[in-house]
């Protein structure tokens, strides 16, 4: 037999579209649209998309306790 070398090179995607946002959230695509604050971006016309890194964002603030109680600490997040 002969030897065969395999080059396998895998992106992980930033953009994700809704279903995989939501998935990614662990989020229904129903709760994920209502709940989650994170903006997307349309990248081309009619197709927006979750940066993965915002989303980390909103996760790593909800699991420190971020609360937003104050107007400043609300503008703060927009």
């Amino acid at each position: 037999m002969g030897n065969a070398n395999l080059n396998i090179s895998v992106i992980d995607k930033r953009m994700l579209s809704l279903t995989e946002a939501a998935a990614y959230t662990g989020l229904p695509q129903k709760h994920f649209k209502a709940t989650c604050p994170v903006q997307p971006l349309e990248i081309r016309p009619g197709a927006r998309s979750w940066d993965k890194r915002d989303l980390d964002r909103w996760i790593d603030d909800m699991k420190g306790g971020a609360e937003m109680t104050t107007r400043d600490a609300i503008l703060g997040k927009l």
